[in-house]
């Protein structure tokens, strides 16, 4: 039978994953790409926007009764009305958790209720609401005083730049074939240039931000693998390389070649692709190691 810390690592793999998503593909659509691209994208990510919104509805949900489980030893604990409201009222746990639940009830909303015309805006600002209250529990709650807090600023700048480059390799996948029409040709050229030039920052921030949680968690270089979390960090972290390696081959090999060669094209939107599946795989790393001591004890 599955183990409810294994539960919770499934149920956080797909609640990172679409708060990520939506967070960076409504931001990009709303601040980066011309405005008759950006609805037309935008409607064509309706089922998977849907998807999205209903898995964090979903995950949202069971995290509670699964972190009761979790504390107390059992699955019994996750049917305990009293375990959780222990958990909800006593624990740095459930103060998250209650930050999480008002994100997702105002991410629903922007949803399905904000004005078409203002719904990128407004799911952009619910989104980053929702990922930077990921910062009040984790490993950035092992700090004290203004250590936690510079840790925990850290952490919502690491996952903002983070949510920003994966959310938008989404969008940025449709609107590469937009290059060959006539009609949608200049507006995808500009969008992609803008994606490439904020793909820079959002980069750089992701790379900075990392190193200093890696010292602020481990206290140097992950380098003792007989800890299951310094392990984990460490294949991360190449995936994470491996991403910008990838990024960097894309726009500096295969972009130059765009106006050349139709191969080009086909060839950035498979790399676009490979940076989506290693950005999956980095996200399912960081769920399971968030959940173990990144020291030996």
């Amino acid at each position: 039978m599955i183990t409810p810390e294994a539960a919770y690592i499934i149920c956080r793999f797909f609640f990172d994953i679409a708060a990520l998503y939506l967070w960076g593909s409504s931001a990009y659509l709303w601040l980066l790409v011309p405005t008759s691209l950006s609805h037309d994208i935008w409607a064509r990510q309706y089922r998977l926007r849907a998807f999205a919104t209903g898995c964090i509805v979903a995950t949202t949900v069971l995290a509670l009764p699964l972190r009761s489980a979790i504390l107390g030893g059992n699955w019994a604990h996750a049917f305990d009305f009293g375990a959780m409201l222990e958990v909800l009222t006593g624990t740095t746990i459930g103060t998250a958790w209650m930050l999480q639940a008002a994100g997702t009830a105002a991410l629903f909303l922007a949803c399905v209720a904000a004005p078409m015309r203002l719904r990128a805006g407004a799911v952009t600002i619910a989104a980053g609401f929702l990922l930077a209250g990921l910062a009040a529990s984790g490993h950035a709650a092992m700090n004290t005083g203004w250590l936690r807090m510079l840790h925990r600023g850290n952490d919502i700048i690491h996952v903002l730049a983070g949510g920003a480059w994966f959310g938008a390799l989404v969008p940025v996948a449709l609107i590469l074939p937009r290059l060959s029409d006539r009609r949608a040709g200049r507006d995808a050229r500009r969008a992609l240039v803008r994606f490439s030039t904020a793909g820079h920052v959002a980069v750089g921030v992701v790379l900075i931000s990392g190193a200093a949680n890696m010292f602020l968690i481990v206290g140097g270089f992950p380098i003792d693998w007989s800890v299951t979390y310094q392990l984990l960090l460490s294949l991360k972290i190449l995936l994470v390389l491996s991403m910008v390696g990838l990024a960097i081959c894309n726009r500096y090999v295969l972009v130059p070649k765009l106006s050349r060669s139709r191969e080009a094209v086909a060839a950035l939107r498979i790399g676009t692709v490979l940076e989506i599946a290693l950005a999956l795989a980095v996200v399912g790393l960081v769920a399971w190691f968030g959940m173990l001591e990144p020291v030996a004890m």
